[in-house]
């Protein structure tokens, strides 16, 4: 969530954003990729990954968890229906008013996969994993078929495996390449139920282990061979930046395949040490995540609204990306901790969506 503030500090203020991580755009594998913003730009890659992966992680044990008390299944369904949709929701209305034009974005891409979860969540674990795995390996083949960069595709196309922009309309994180990470969050949720249960002998900690270092073997065997899994944005080079510069519009193998690995060994690092370092209940990572939803529409509107309807936009630099940032993490705690006590006092309300 920090990383992503400086991303969109970046993408309000910064006069040279990069943001170009697609073959969607002409020219991109071969552009400029100037180390401090390219760095910026290739350390938030990471965020919506997380973020689907762990929606998927969440939605899973709370609701095989209400299964295994016996919860009617139409409203454990309902549930899951009213949450994707009020996030889906999100973006084409707040936020894209805020942006100026109409947005499909990660929100979107987030809400529809959870509706889908309503159905998938009943099938058995190994068709998730081959759902899961299968769209991340082959997905590329049924992309081209729809797809035919640099350029957008149609927006229908876009909607589902591709991407479009325009000054009227952005679709960027079409459904099923980010469905498939959410079903691989939802088999990880599974499987902690299960080890908790004492129905699987394998940690899901060294899940996580494995899991990683198998993707990042993935993404270095994928990336070297400079042909398939690029998503049509190859290595032209062997500088980092090069190695680095993969399409996260559609996301490609190579990007799935590295960012996925860094997450899962992440996730791994932080399961060992978390009986160390303990938990504290006014800690700041602890408490924007308890206000996921707040952060994130808070921080867009502050950002995109003097961007787009005061002049803003690239008015600054890579320095005003961090300072804009910051100062905004620093103004969003004490709003994050007032939020999350409100939302407390109301468990009942609409809030609960948020």
């Amino acid at each position: 969530m920090v990383l992503m503030v400086i991303d969109h500090a970046s993408m309000a203020f910064d006069g040279r954003h990069l943001d170009d991580d697609s073959a969607m755009y002409p020219g991109a594998a071969t552009m400029a990729l100037p180390g401090g913003e390219f760095f910026t730009r290739w350390i938030t890659h990471i965020c919506a990954p997380t973020f689907v992966f762990l929606a998927g992680v969440a939605l899973a044990l709370s609701s095989e968890r209400r299964v295994a008390k016996g919860a009617n299944a139409w409203d454990i369904d309902k549930n899951i229906l009213t949450r994707g949709a009020i996030i889906a929701l999100l973006d084409p209305t707040i936020i894209s008013l805020g942006s100026g034009r109409l947005n499909f974005g990660v929100l979107f891409a987030i809400g529809v996969a959870m509706m889908c979860m309503a159905l998938l969540r009943r099938l058995p674990t190994w068709s998730l994993l081959v759902l899961g795995l299968g769209w991340i390996v082959l997905g590329e083949l049924p992309t081209d078929w729809a797809w035919d960069p640099p350029g957008s595709a149609s927006p229908p196309a876009a909607l589902l495996v591709a991407t479009y922009g325009s000054d009227a309309l952005a679709i960027k994180y079409p459904l099923i390449p980010w469905l498939s990470m959410m079903v691989l969050g939802w088999v990880l949720g599974r499987h902690m139920l299960q080890f908790n249960a004492g129905k699987a002998r394998v940690s899901p900690q060294a899940v996580l282990w494995i899991a990683g270092a198998i993707a990042l073997s993935v993404f270095v065997a994928v990336r070297a061979s400079q042909g398939y899994g690029d998503m049509f944005l190859p290595r032209t080079d062997g500088s980092w930046q090069q190695w680095l510069h993969v399409s996260k519009y559609p996301p490609s193998l190579t990007y799935a395949s590295l960012e996925l690995g860094l997450l899962f060994l992440s996730l791994a690092l932080l399961m060992a040490i978390e009986p160390y370092i303990g938990v504290r209940p006014n800690g700041v990572f602890l408490v924007f995540g308890q206000t996921a939803m707040f952060f994130y529409i808070a921080h867009r509107l502050l950002f995109e609204v003097p961007a787009t309807y005061f002049g803003l936009r690239g008015a600054g630099d890579l320095t005003t990306t961090y300072v804009v940032a910051f100062a905004m993490l620093a103004l969003l705690y004490p709003a994050c901790r007032w939020y999350r006590t409100f939302k407390a006092a109301h468990p009942t309300s609409f809030l609960r969506y948020f």
